[in-house]
């Protein structure tokens, strides 16, 4: 499992217009799934978003997580987070997960995230989403599990 972390002013998701999840200061993720992963790399993920220290400490030094500055977390999954373009030019996204392994597993990692205190938003599962955000510092980091 993979997350591609953004810290962000705000962020949302609209799905045909209609925008479906926003969130003000905290964490964009982009959360991609492949075949061998399970209820422990979601478990896995949602504590290392939670936890990971890349929010401004009171001097500008990255040393606090969403949680120490009551952010908000936005989730969006994004099977195009496997996406292999080593050969060629057109990528090949047989290393994703299909959709009915996937989806539970973003869930999964959504309801972590709001056991730990976290307001999450999100996007639709299989939907084609337009993403708006303001990229904060720029922060972005890649998390695996």
């Amino acid at each position: 499992m993979r997350a591609l972390v953004q810290r962000v002013e705000r962020a949302s998701v609209a799905v045909d217009g209609e925008v479906v999840g926003s969130i003000g200061a905290g964490l964009c993720v982009f959360v991609g799934v492949t075949h061998d992963d399970g209820a422990a790399e979601a478990d896995r993920i949602a504590d290392r978003l939670a936890g990971i220290r890349i929010m401004d400490d009171d001097e500008g030094v990255m040393n606090r997580s969403v949680i120490d500055v009551g952010g908000e977390v936005l989730v969006v999954s994004q099977f195009t987070l496997y996406g292999d373009a080593s050969r060629g030019r057109r990528p090949t996204w047989s290393a994703a997960a299909r959709p009915e392994q996937a989806e539970p597993l973003v869930e999964r990692v959504v309801s972590g995230l709001r056991d730990r205190g976290l307001g999450v938003a999100t996007g639709r599962f299989r939907e084609n989403m337009s993403v708006d955000l303001v990229n904060d510092g720029p922060v972005t980091v890649m998390v695996e599990a």
